[in-house]
């Protein structure tokens, strides 16, 4: 509905009430209140949607902007918004308010927008959110004929931001990344199960989650939840296990670029580096047919998975468990090199604070990287930090190819590259972008003829 002015439900507070504002920087209660406060909220029904009784609590910002991202600095004045509450959002003296979001005071990322417009959000509202999001990716996109493992909700792409879901065979798995919407997330995940016709869903917490929203909720799932489930992408089939792992539990971003990349492989030798639980890898030999494989990560737990899935398909991959600089240096000394190297590491750049160190690993794995593929050979190398752009990234490889190692690195291999970029790629289209926050192009990937 729109807001009237002169309704007490939707009027901008008064003088009294301004100057009973509570500061966006006020101190947040407890951790343990903050347990107890989320636990509850999570089983009422008007987290979509505040009370109809109620006042709506509301945020002043002092630039009027639909950009779904804002830091607590961009506040002005707040009105009885508690951690997680949906909030109508003003910008001067306007009587009805430009937006609505979520807030929440114990972040630095304090607001983040839902919606661009007067009209209270309802539960309806958030339905057709949910239902848009999976009509794009089954009618448009039409991803169920490739595989079971999608994206269904893309964060701000999706016009939820701090929140991502995907579809695994039967199971809706959520991953939240601020305080409003994980208590919404039990809400949302079972609605989302129902449209898909799915069994399962669970909700998990982004790794980050104490530090950047200020407490530490348990994960969530529906009753007698599975702890794993296998899933096909083009055939090829992948054991995924929830716990402990990255994201929802899958990386389906990657999932056309891995289609891709197969098409390289045709009897070659194929180096996968940070292979994680073997996406790459697999799939360079059991779509790809490559000749030998071998899949390089440092975590133990992922590489039992990756076994896993190259058992699964019947597929003879070597894998390493090593710290890639470590083991691409020993290459180097060995005079080993591939005809097709893969290099698609973790999120190395979190924040702006990282930015400078992030930029330099990328550049240091590289510059070794590009030393072990064979002359004529296939580069794929990526970056899934959103504030690394594209141009940069491309930049910071021409100059790894530009450059000599150091002197500890010294071998006959040790001679300055050049690169033929044959292509640019990013995630797989169920990842859309948003027009509002071109951050949710995140992921760069750069195929590169290593001459």
């Amino acid at each position: 509905m729109k807001h009237r002015p002169g309704s007490s439900r939707n009027q901008r507070p008064d003088s009294r009430a301004r100057s009973e504002r509570r500061a966006p920087s006020e101190s947040a209660p407890s951790l343990s209140e903050s347990r107890e406060t989320t636990s509850q909220l999570v089983r009422q029904r008007e987290l979509l949607g505040p009370r109809a009784s109620e006042p709506i609590p509301s945020v002043m910002v002092k630039t009027r902007s639909l950009y779904p991202l804002l830091y607590r600095k961009r506040l002005e004045r707040v009105d009885n918004a508690k951690p997680g509450d949906l909030v109508a959002v003003y910008n001067g003296n306007e009587p009805q308010p430009f937006a609505y979001g979520l807030y929440n005071s114990r972040s630095e990322l304090a607001l983040r927008l839902l919606w661009g417009s007067a009209d209270l959000p309802t539960d309806e509202s958030w339905r057709q959110k949910l239902l848009s999001a999976v009509s794009l990716r089954r009618d448009v996109l039409k991803v169920e004929s490739q595989t079971n493992a999608w994206r269904i909700i893309h964060a701000e792409a999706d016009g939820l931001s701090g929140f991502v879901v995907d579809y695994f065979n039967g199971i809706v798995s959520g991953e939240a990344f601020s305080l409003g919407m994980y208590q919404r997330g039990a809400l949302l995940l079972p609605m989302i199960a129902e449209i898909l016709g799915a069994e399962h869903w669970m909700l998990k917490t982004s790794p980050q989650f104490l530090s950047q929203e200020g407490c530490d909720p348990p994960p969530l799932s529906s009753p007698n939840c599975p702890s794993n489930v296998i899933v096909q992408e083009y055939g090829t089939r992948f054991r995924i296990r929830f716990e402990g792992g990255h994201k929802t539990g899958f990386f389906c971003d990657q999932r056309e670029n891995r289609r891709r990349l197969a098409d390289f492989c045709a009897g070659k030798s194929v180096l996968d580096l940070c292979c994680y639980t073997g996406g790459f890898s697999v799939q360079a030999k059991t779509l790809g047919q490559a000749e030998d494989v071998i899949g390089v990560d440092l975590d133990e737990d992922p590489l039992k998975i990756a076994k896993e899935n190259a058992n699964l398909n019947q597929a003879r991959v070597r894998f390493v468990q090593a710290d890639i600089f470590s083991y691409m240096r020993e290459m180097i000394r060995n005079q080993k090199q591939f005809d097709v190297v893969i290099l698609d590491p973790p999120k190395l750049i979190r924040s702006r604070l990282e930015i400078e160190e992030g930029t330099r690993k990328h550049y240091a794995m590289n510059r070794l990287a590009m030393k072990l593929v064979r002359p004529g050979g296939l580069l794929l190398s990526c970056s899934c930090a959103g504030l690394l752009p594209e141009p940069e990234f491309v930049q910071l490889l021409a100059s790894a190819a530009r450059s000599v190692a150091d002197d500890a690195d010294q071998s006959p291999l040790e001679v300055p590259r050049s690169l033929q970029i044959i292509a640019k790629s990013g995630a797989a289209p169920d990842h859309p972008v948003s027009s509002n926050c071109l951050e949710t192009e995140y992921l760069k990937a750069v195929w590169m003829i290593v001459n």
